[in-house]
C-alpha cells in the first residue's frame, strides 16, 4: 500500500530524514516512534505531500487522511460543519449529502450528541474523534495520525486507543506518529524506530513485547 524509498528531507543544515526506506501492508496499524525531533512528523508530512522530500520517493495506492496533532478543526464552525466540509471541499457532494455523511461518520464515533456544538466546548477526546470523522468522512485507503493522543488525559488516550482498533476491524489502514509508548503497545502490529534521523528499528508486536516497551529498549 505505501513504499517509502530513501527519504531525504533537511531544513538548512539540519538533516531531519536521512535515507529513510519502509513499506506498509493494508489492513495494519504500524506505529513511527522516536524522541522529539526524529523525523516522525515531518515524514507523515511529506507522505500527505504536504511538504516535499529532498530526495527519495514516496509512492502509495489509493487516498490518504491526516489527523493533525491540534486538531485544525475550524473554530467557527460546528463539529457537523467541520465535517461536512470536507466532503462539499474536496468530493465536491451537495450540502444535504454532505451533512448526512457527517451525521452517519460523527455517530460512528461516538459524537451523536455532538453535531452542533463548537469545537471549543469538547474535551480534548472529543476533539480528537472529530478530527478522526474529519479525516474518515473522505473514506481514505490510509489514515495518517500525528500523535493522536498528545494532550490527553489516560482515560481519553485508552478510549482513542479503543477506537483505533475498532477502525483497524473494519479495515482502515493506519500510520501513526506517537512518543506514546503505552498507546503504541496496544495498538500497533509493527513499530518503527526513528531516531537520529534514520530508521533505527522495525519490528512487529506480539503479545510477549506488549506492555513492555520502554525507550531505553528502542533506542539501544
Amino acid at each position: 500500500m505505501l513504499n517509502v524509498t530513501h527519504a531525504t528531507k533537511a531544513y538548512g543544515n539540519h538533516t531531519i530524514l536521512n535515507q529513510v526506506s519502509f513499506s506498509l501492508n493494508s489492513g495494519q496499524i504500524v506505529a513511527l516512534a522516536g524522541p522529539s525531533g526524529s523525523g516522525k512528523s515531518t515524514l507523515l508530512r511529506c507522505i500527505q505531500n504536504l511538504e516535499k522530500l529532498d530526495e527519495g520517493t514516496i509512492a502509495h495506492k489509493g487516498t490518504t487522511g491526516f489527523v493533525f496533532q491540534d486538531f485544525q478543526l475550524f473554530p467557527h464552525l460546528t463539529v457537523l460543519d467541520n465535517v461536512a466540509y470536507a466532503l462539499r471541499v474536496t468530493k465536491k457532494q451537495t450540502a444535504s449529502d454532505a451533512l448526512e455523511k457527517a451525521k452517519a461518520t460523527l455517530k460512528l464515533l461516538g459524537l451523536k450528541t455532538a453535531y452542533y456544538k463548537m469545537p471549543h466546548q469538547l474535551s480534548g477526546g472529543q476533539r480528537q474523534r472529530a478530527a478522526i470523522a474529519r479525516a474518515l468522512v473522505l473514506e481514505p485507503d490510509l489514515l495518517l495520525c500525528d500523535e493522536p493522543t498528545s494532550g490527553l488525559d489516560g482515560l481519553s488516550g485508552k478510549n482513542v486507543a479503543e477506537l483505533f482498533l475498532t477502525l483497524k476491524n473494519q479495515g482502515v489502514t493506519m500510520l501513526i506518529a506517537s512518543h506514546d509508548l503505552d498507546f503504541v503497545s496496544a495498538v500497533a502490529d509493527r513499530i518503527i524506530v526513528l531516531n537520529d534521523a534514520a530508521v533505527l528499528k522495525d519490528f512487529m508486536i506480539d503479545a510477549k513485547i506488549q506492555g513492555q516497551l520502554s525507550w531505553d529498549k528502542l533506542l539501544n
